[in-house]
């Protein structure tokens, strides 16, 4: 469902997420904004993110470093380099007016030194709102799900919207719920209280390899 009436501002924008809807745009090239609420919406359960033993693998090695809001504009940049994105530029000036103001967040995974993978989102209330993520080398995006995950829900964060599902969401342990309860999720998950930067940041890989975890 989508209703071409693009959001002005970062204000409306709040509103629409609040009220359960979010923006797109056809492509980068088209400057319009549209309101999609989707039927089925994809969450992602915070205690029940699926650790693969290769991811588990993965988090044990190493040889990479994870961190909150370091660069949230090269994390949405990421996102965009793709050849088809719905990140226009309207778009990109909206999430970083909202990361200006505290509202929207990046977690992002670097190795050697380079961005390889991040995702990045908006939080109201005790919810977080993810918008995109992109991986430049294997497992990127995994680590930055499982960091960011962990981080939440050690926030107090109740609710991860992932908008849609995805075969790749699925595998990690998301799921697809009805509008109807959805609305549900996240009136409950407005009406409490969580700050992404308290606790701090941990970027040890402990907070995701916690017992409530799911692995296999």
């Amino acid at each position: 469902m989508s209703d071409r009436q693009p959001p002005l501002d970062p204000d409306l924008l709040l509103q629409a997420y609040a009220a359960g809807i979010f923006p797109m745009a056809e492509s980068r090239n088209d400057p319009d904004l549209f309101w999609v609420d989707p039927r089925l919406r994809g969450v992602l359960p915070l205690s029940e993110f699926h650790v693969s033993r290769s991811l588990a693998r993965r988090l044990r090695r190493g040889a990479y470093s994870a961190t909150l809001n370091a660069d949230f504009a090269g994390t949405v940049d990421g996102c965009a380099d793709r050849a088809e994105t719905w990140i226009n530029g309207p778009i990109r000036s909206l999430y970083l007016e909202l990361h200006a103001r505290g509202h929207a967040h990046s977690l992002e995974i670097w190795q050697d030194d380079v961005l390889t993978g991040g995702v990045y989102g908006v939080t109201l209330g005790a919810a977080f709102f993810g918008e995109s993520m992109f991986s430049r080398r294997t497992d990127a995006s995994k680590l930055a799900l499982a960091h960011l995950t962990g981080h939440l829900r050690r926030c107090g964060f109740q609710l991860f919207d992932t908008q849609f599902q995805t075969e790749h969401l699925a595998s990690l342990g998301a799921q697809e719920i009805p509008r109807a309860e959805y609305r549900k999720r996240l009136g409950r998950a407005l009406e409490a209280e969580a700050d992404i930067n308290h606790p701090p940041f941990d970027p040890s890989p402990y907070w995701v390899m916690q017992r409530n975890t799911q692995m296999s």
